[in-house]
């Protein structure tokens, strides 16, 4: 930050709290590489009082500081900006008007996504953060509107299936090129989507040579991607989301289909791609017969997107591939953080547009 009255740069002090799953890791690494941070304040109930560089060795040349039980009152006063890295329900119990008075909060976690209190009771069957706070959260999927968060101290990470689905499907919806409520959305995770607690479910010999659907018709990134499209067109959105769990350790492709509306045609959807992701750094739009995969994605903060039109049916399907820990976590918190701060977008991100 540039101190206006002595002319001196001063390093933004930031804290990760859950920093040490696989989301929170990923950010720590990303604040080391940043030029304008300086890490002071890390967190984890697994680990506290041992070393973060004892639970990840891979980063112990350069970077060692001991992890703390968290503390709400010393973290919201030694930080300029507080990450939160936690599973749903958590984020709620930390946050309210003192923390937020004190210091920036990108909550990576999806307490303060839905607006409607009852949709996330219904959704994530516990209690929702109070309607005030919900109220100054801002969701921030920084893509999409890069501006919003510079007058907040609450800043909502969108998740990542959302992440992709939402970019990938943004221009039909804010165009109207597409029937709103005819939206399939089939899409892939890689493990490390579900965290790094120890789950049965998620043991190698568990997803090894394996795909399997879950959370059908019930999976909680529903309801985003309704409001984050919904917000985008008059029309009522809703979709079907089917997400799948495939044996690898990172990456999201989402699948899209729809019904397109009578007279849109090829050069329609291409001005609509175009127009919409003209400026933005970290989305790729691939040449036409080129499809988005997993494996290019990786270690980057872009998401590639194609699509094709199918004349026999008159649907398009849409494609995008983000990297889950980067592009769907921590590449665009660190994304939310640099516009809140007045800072480029892509600081600490430049060389995570491409994977070259």
């Amino acid at each position: 930050m540039q101190n206006s009255l002595q002319g001196e740069f001063q390093m933004i002090k930031a804290g990760v709290i859950g920093a040490t799953g696989y989301a929170g890791a990923t950010l720590v690494y990303l604040l080391t590489k940043h030029a304008d941070i300086e890490i002071v304040y890390l967190a984890s109930h697994s680990y506290a009082g041992k070393l973060f560089s004892d639970i990840y060795p891979g980063m112990s040349d350069n970077f060692n500081i001991v992890l703390d039980e968290v503390d709400m009152t010393i973290a919201s006063n030694k930080c300029d900006v507080l990450f939160l890295a936690l599973p749903p329900g958590i984020s709620t119990t930390l946050i309210d008007e003192n923390v937020i008075k004190n210091t920036v909060v990108i909550d990576l976690g999806a307490d303060f996504r839905l607006k409607d209190r009852e949709l996330y009771k219904t959704w994530y069957k516990q209690e929702a953060p109070s309607q005030k706070l919900l109220n100054e959260a801002v969701y921030s999927l920084a893509d999409l509107n890069p501006c919003d968060v510079k007058e907040t101290n609450l800043i909502s990470n969108p998740g990542c299936y959302t992440t992709c689905s939402i970019l990938t499907l943004s221009p039909l919806v804010k165009y109207n090129l597409i029937e709103s409520n005819s939206i399939i959305i089939n899409a892939m995770s890689g493990t490390s989507g579900a965290g790094r607690s120890n789950k049965i479910a998620n043991l190698f010999c568990e997803v090894n040579e394996s795909v399997k659907a879950y959370g059908i018709t019930t999976h909680r990134h529903t309801p985003e991607i309704e409001m984050a499209l919904g917000e985008l067109t008059d029309e009522n959105v809703m979709i079907q989301f089917t997400p799948h769990l495939i044996p690898m350790n990172r990456g999201i492709l989402s699948t899209c289909t729809a019904k397109l509306k009578k007279g849109v045609d090829k050069n329609m959807v291409d001005k609509a791609y175009r127009t919409l992701y003209q400026d933005s750094q970290f989305v790729h739009l691939l040449k036409d017969g080129q499809y988005p995969e997993t494996r290019f994605v990786k270690q980057t903060n872009r998401i590639d997107i194609s699509y094709k039109i199918d004349d026999r049916t008159g649907n398009i399907i849409c494609v995008g591939a983000i990297d889950n820990l980067i592009k769907g976590a921590a590449g665009q918190a660190v994304q939310n953080m640099n516009l809140r701060f007045g800072l480029n977008e892509s600081f600490g991100l430049d060389d995570l547009a491409s994977n070259t």
